[in-house]
């Protein structure tokens, strides 16, 4: 007898019995059906003939999550085109679940009414994420369509700053005084219907008759205690606070360092106003460090479908930066130009210089730049972490240059020229180390995000004092 959870999902290929001694395939592989090429073909094909049946049969058993990568891999066009015919039959939390590119595109193709049921269902943190970068006109006219509570909690949602724990948290939640009992808090929540409690929840949150949070009880130890037992005799009377104004790193920040699994927010009264659970800050910390990385590269977004035209403005911008960086670069090299006619050695071997100065400022820069954002580094310990860069620069410097010293000795016979660019890369390592890292302190003290401007600086840094040293060095002492 065959079982709903048995059944494949509509649109898997068969998977055929593995031989004799040969194991199952794993149920992963049919998760991942979504990202199989012959899937999405077929995806491609019942879009081009608008068969809105057919792609029901085909989307309609993923999970939330495993459509949401479906859309991701899809051109705009086709995700707007998909979203069109069976964006009424999704569900609510594929929207939440999607890039910020793939969920305008689908935002795009979707009448306003279809959204405003799917934002209805959603919880409300994840309802502002699905709102908040829609043009103004097309905001209000969801809004209107939504339930009265439902609206005023998105509205104050998203007059909350953004990236603030104010749009990061979820109004639903529980909170009980803290003389009730164990038994009438277990009535309490059991009386309730269920659009009146939030779908998951890990902990009670314990208020004064002013609505303050003074404790927190896992629901663990609700369970385990007797009926008669007063919430306030097992409660953990000092609950993590988050203000409703602090940034969404910060918040990530705090659950990590103090293992919290969720968090009251308050305002500025110190009234509660919603909750922050893990899942949510998941989320944050992947978004952050995914923005961090593609920052350093002097790139904005990671979507590999968005449009020409806009990927090429927002490169070129950096492209052109750095351009200007490697102008300045070669005005140094011209200022020795007669220096390097006279002896052609230089120009094999200055790229060297510039080159490991580079990767060593970079490999400093990202550790500060990690540092700055965790919080490691700070004030409090600054001179003593510049203090250790710039003595790991010496050593390493001092080591790269013993190796460079004697391949350019075996390399052009010359002693003079061996010693010349030992003596440039030991001061271009040092520049490099401190400059990875005095310079990311200099952008965060000025408010500018290190992870953005940080490389194109250094690598500057590196190059110029490369050459210059190098150089320099060569027209004083060679020639």
């Amino acid at each position: 007898m065959t079982t709903p959870d048995d059944r494949e999902p509509a649109g898997v290929t068969d998977v055929a019995d593995p031989p004799a001694g040969e194991p199952a395939p794993e149920a992963q592989d049919l998760r991942d059906v979504h990202l199989r090429a012959d899937f999405i073909e077929r995806i491609r094909d019942a879009i081009d003939a608008a068969d809105r049946e057919r792609l029901k049969d085909l989307v309609q058993p993923l999970h939330s999550a495993d459509i949401a990568d479906l859309f991701e891999v899809l051109s705009a066009g086709e995700r707007r085109e998909l979203a069109r015919l069976v964006g009424d039959a999704l569900e609510p939390e594929v929207l939440s679940d999607l890039s910020t590119a793939a969920l305008e595109d689908v935002l795009e193709a979707m009448p306003p009414k279809a959204v405003a049921e799917a934002v209805q269902q959603l919880e409300t943190d994840d309802a502002i994420y699905v709102l908040e970068d829609m043009d103004e006109a097309t905001q209000r006219e969801i809004l209107r369509r939504l339930a009265k509570e439902e609206r005023a909690a998105v509205e104050e949602g998203l007059a909350y700053p953004e990236d603030s724990a104010g749009r990061l948290m979820q109004r639903d939640l529980i909170a009980v005084p803290e003389f009730w009992t164990i038994g009438q808090t277990i009535d309490y929540l059991r009386a309730q219907e269920e659009d009146e409690v939030p779908a998951d929840f890990y902990e009670l949150i314990v208020v004064d008759p002013a609505y303050r949070p003074i404790g927190s009880v896992p629901l663990s130890r609700v369970l385990r205690c007797r009926r008669h037992i007063r919430i306030r005799d097992i409660m953990d009377p000092n609950p993590h606070i988050i203000h409703v104004a602090t940034d969404q790193e910060e918040v990530a920040r705090e659950f990590a360092k103090y293992h919290l699994i969720s968090a009251a927010v308050v305002d500025d009264s110190g009234r509660l106003v919603g909750v922050i659970t893990v899942d949510d800050v998941v989320d944050v910390i992947e978004e952050e460090a995914e923005e961090d990385i593609l920052a350093l590269a002097g790139v904005s977004e990671g979507d590999v479908n968005i449009g020409i035209f806009e990927v090429s403005r927002a490169r070129f911008i950096w492209l052109i930066v750095n351009l200007g960086t490697a102008i300045l670069a070669s005005l140094v090299i011209g200022l020795f130009d007669a220096t390097i006619e006279q002896m052609v050695a230089l120009a094999v071997l200055m790229p060297i210089v510039a080159s490991m100065g580079g990767n060593a400022g970079t490999q400093t820069m990202t550790v500060a730049v990690r540092a700055l954002a965790t919080k490691e580094l700070s004030a409090a310990n600054a001179a003593r972490i510049i203090a250790k860069e710039l003595t790991v620069s010496i050593i390493n410097g001092a080591l790269l240059a013993i190796v460079v010293g004697l391949a350019a000795l075996a390399w052009f016979h010359d002693i003079g020229l061996a010693a010349v660019i030992a003596v440039a890369m030991v001061i271009n390592i040092i520049a490099a180390g401190l400059s990875g890292i005095l310079i990311p302190m200099a952008l965060d003290r000025l408010g500018i995000d290190p992870a953005i401007a940080s490389s194109v600086f250094v690598t500057t840094v590196t190059d110029v004092v490369g050459f210059f040293a190098f150089l320099g060095l060569a027209a004083a002492f060679l020639l």
